[in-house]
């Protein structure tokens, strides 16, 4: 059978095309979690006779994967609705990609992409997914000082951030999907007036990352529910008055094991031992080590294709600030400037692999990976943390309770 075979209980199942006792189940409707009956074969022989007229129910299944918006269900009918992702969020299928998959998670079908009012102020890339200015901004080789007014609109742009971030909070729990975070990311930045900055970003489908267990970074948000001891980072950016804010938490989902717990505690107090250093005059460099000494002696490793980045009028620029020892980041930090910290941390290896689709970025070894990732200012004096908890976002940390 393509892709293996799961034994079922040949005592209850019959095989779908000769009625003898099943030994074997189709891996795709295992993988889908279709009904077994109609799904389970007596032997290879009879699953490759019926493989032409069962591989349509797998089709079928698609549209049944999440709830479809009633206005959306004839969109949904079509080839943008419900369907797995690939090259970068340009293409879909129906069928799962073949992958050496290095994890237990697998990618689920996507819904179409969520519409924006037209009174909301976009970003270069909202239609067509291709960002215009800022690939050749001179604001890609040096550090922007920024000017007051540009901080006043990136304290208030990375307030509604936080606030979109705790409203994907207050939801997450076993049985919802990655994709009905997504869903009220997107509500919730739309209600503030802001544009979810991620949304067709170099064709990225979604308005916002939600990256489960071994997903190190930019999983995209789908159809699979979580399930209890699942631990789940969602990865928010908001547009608003021309800058973005960005930040990202990662959360338990339910019952979590006492070593994903360390792990996600751990990263947490990477990212707060880094932005304590945060002060004029420290090189960018410096975050790296601050940050590998504190996960290696915890355990655990620094992921290192991925860094955090220079955000304000642009979504990403300089300074590029890694999370990992014996950096080359050059430059010194100076007041007025605004960058992310973002730590990945994992519990095997540092190395990534990608997706089929592009985007989503999993450990090597399918062990979990944790995020945490601020907006901060530099400050003349040291640091201000511009999507900072409020004290309204839930309480959702064991560790910062009194």
């Amino acid at each position: 059978m393509a892709g293996g075979s799961d034994a079922v209980e040949s005592t209850t199942l019959s095989c779908a095309k000769c009625g003898k006792p099943a030994h074997l189940q189709c891996p795709k409707c295992v993988e889908l979690k279709l009904p077994r009956e109609g799904a389970a074969f007596c032997s290879q022989d009879c699953f490759k006779v019926s493989w032409s007229s069962h591989k349509s129910v797998h089709s079928k299944s698609i549209s049944s994967f999440a709830p479809v918006n009633p206005g959306e269900q004839n969109a949904a009918s079509q080839n943008d609705g419900w369907l797995y992702c690939l090259r970068k969020g340009k293409a879909r299928s129906h069928e799962l990609p073949h992958f050496d998959w290095s994890g237990q998670l697998r990618p689920y079908p996507i819904s179409k992409r969520r519409s924006i009012p037209d009174h909301i102020d976009q970003p270069d890339w909202a239609l067509d997914g291709i960002p215009k200015i800022e690939p050749n901004s001179d604001l890609q080789h040096h550090v922007e000082i920024k000017a007051p007014d540009q901080i006043e609109k990136m304290r208030e742009t990375c307030r509604i951030g936080r606030e979109v971030l705790d409203a994907a909070a207050r939801v997450i729990r076993p049985g919802i999907t990655t994709d009905e975070i997504d869903a009220v990311v997107h509500e919730v930045t739309i209600a503030a007036g802001g544009y979810p900055s991620p949304l067709n970003y170099n064709f990225f489908p979604k308005s916002c990352c939600t990256s489960v267990n071994e997903v190190i970074c930019h999983g995209i948000p789908d159809a699979r529910k979580l399930e209890d001891g699942d631990i789940v980072n969602v990865d928010v950016t908001v547009y608003y008055k021309g800058v973005h804010g960005d930040l990202n938490e990662t959360f338990f989902v339910g019952n979590v094991d006492e070593s994903s717990q360390r792990l996600v505690q751990c990263t947490y107090e990477c990212l707060e031992k880094a932005i304590a250093a945060v002060k004029p005059g420290v090189r960018f460099r410096e975050i790296g080590e601050i940050i590998n000494r504190h996960a290696s002696m915890s355990g655990f490793s620094v992921v290192k294709s991925y860094c955090g980045h220079g955000i304000g009028d642009l979504f990403h620029c300089a300074p590029n600030i890694p999370h990992y020892a014996r950096n080359k980041a050059v430059g010194v930090m100076k007041a007025g400037q605004t960058f992310t910290i973002e730590p990945m941390i994992n519990a095997g290896v540092w190395r990534d692999r990608m997706w089929p689709d592009g985007w989503t970025a999993v450990t090597a070894d399918g062990k979990r990976s944790a995020q945490f990732e601020h907006t901060l200012l530099v400050t003349d004096t040291g640091v201000e943390v511009l999507t900072a908890r409020l004290p309204t976002s839930p309480n959702v940390f064991p560790w910062l309770n009194p």
